[in-house]
C-alpha cells in the first residue's frame, strides 16, 4: 500500500506542477470516502453550492478499496475531506502528509466520538493476523455517534463558506431531531422487546449499535474481518445459540453471500433478516437518494423481528 501511495502522490505533484485540473477551481466540493460520509455531508449542505462527492463507488466492498490517481487528485483539491480513520482508511495518513493540506477542512470520523476496539467474542472465526487490537471503524452505526460527526461537519463547513453559516445551522438543527426520533425508535423497539440478543451469521460491524442499546450479540467474524468461510467450531457454535436461546432471526449485513446463514437457518428453520451497516448501498439505491435514516428505519422494522 505504501508503495502504492508513493507512486499515486508522484502522480498528483505532476498534475498540480503542470497547473492541470480535473475540477473548477471555484467549486467548494466535498470529498468523502464512503457513503456515511458522504451523507451526512449532503444533509448538511442541502440548498448550498456546494459539489459532494464519495470516493467509493456504490456497490462495491468498502474494505478492499483503494485510491485511484485521480481521486488523490481530487482530495488534493477539495475544500474539505471526510474519512473515517478506520483499518480501511490507513492509507489515508500517509495521503495527508504527502500533500499540501492547508486549505483542506479534514473530519476524520472516529475522533469525533469514544472510540471502541473491535471485540472477538465466543465462537468467532479469527484470522490469524487479527492479535494486535484495531479500533471499530463503524463509528455511524449509533445515531448519537452520527449527530457529534454531523456537528463537527457542520463546524468545518462554515468554514469553506461562512456566508451561508444560518443555512448550515439550520440543516443541522433540522437533521439532529431525525436523528433524535431514530435513536428513540431503537430505544423503544428495544425497551419494549422480549430478548436483548442478536446472531450475525456474518461480519460484526454494530459494535456501537449494540452498546448503545445495551444489547448483546455473537457473529461469524469481527467487523472488518476478511473472512468469508466461517470454521465448522463457529457455525456449529451459532446453530447451538439459535437452538439453545430460541433466537427468531438470524442476520446478515449487506451484500453478504448468507452462505454462513442459510446454513445455519436449514439446520434451525430459522428466519434470515438483512441488518443493514450503510456502509455502503447499491449503485440502484444510490441514484434514487437512499439515505442513511432510510436504512436505519429500515433497520428498525427488522430489529423488531429480531427481539420478538
Amino acid at each position: 500500500m505504501k508503495k502504492l501511495i508513493s507512486v499515486l502522490i508522484i502522480i498528483v505533484s505532476i498534475f498540480i506542477i503542470s497547473g492541470c485540473s480535473l475540477s473548477d477551481n471555484n467549486k467548494k466540493t466535498i470529498i468523502a470516502t464512503n457513503f456515511p460520509a458522504y451523507d451526512f455531508a449532503r444533509e448538511i449542505t442541502k440548498g448550498s453550492d456546494i459539489e459532494v462527492k464519495m470516493l467509493l463507488k456504490p456497490g462495491s466492498e468498502s474494505h478492499d478499496y483503494e485510491p485511484s490517481p485521480k481521486d488523490i487528485i481530487s482530495i488534493s483539491k477539495a475544500s474539505m475531506f471526510i474519512y473515517v480513520g478506520g483499518e480501511s482508511d490507513e492509507w489515508v495518513d500517509d495521503l495527508l502528509d504527502s500533500i499540501d493540506t492547508s486549505n483542506i477542512q479534514i473530519v476524520k470520523m472516529i475522533d469525533e466520538v469514544n472510540a471502541v476496539y473491535e471485540e472477538k467474542v465466543d465462537g468467532m472465526t479469527i484470522e490469524e493476523d487479527e492479535d494486535e487490537e484495531e479500533y471499530d471503524e463503524h463509528v455511524w452505526t449509533s445515531p448519537r455517534n452520527v449527530i457529534a460527526i454531523s456537528r463537527a461537519i457542520t463546524d468545518k463547513v462554515h468554514k469553506i463558506d461562512a456566508e451561508n453559516w444560518s443555512l448550515y445551522e439550520d440543516n443541522f438543527s433540522s437533521y439532529r431531531i431525525k436523528l433524535e426520533e431514530l435513536d428513540q425508535n431503537f430505544k423503544d423497539v428495544v425497551n419494549n422487546s422480549n430478548r436483548k440478543e442478536l446472531i450475525f451469521a456474518d461480519r460484526f460491524p454494530f459494535r456501537y449499535f449494540v452498546d448503545e442499546y445495551g444489547l448483546s450479540y455473537y457473529a461469524a467474524f469481527p467487523g472488518c474481518s476478511s473472512e468469508t468461510e466461517a470454521s465448522a467450531k463457529t457455525i456449529s457454535f451459532l446453530i447451538n445459540k439459535v437452538k439453545e436461546d430460541n433466537i427468531p432471526v438470524i442476520l446478515t449485513i449487506e451484500f453478504s453471500n448468507k452462505k454462513i446463514a442459510k446454513t445455519i437457518s436449514k439446520e434451525t428453520g430459522t428466519k434470515v433478516l438483512e441488518l443493514n451497516s450503510a456502509h455502503n448501498i447499491s449503485k440502484e439505491d444510490f441514484e434514487n437518494g437512499k439515505t442513511y435514516l432510510d436504512i436505519m428505519n429500515d433497520n428498525l422494522e427488522v430489529l423488531k423481528e429480531a427481539l420478538k
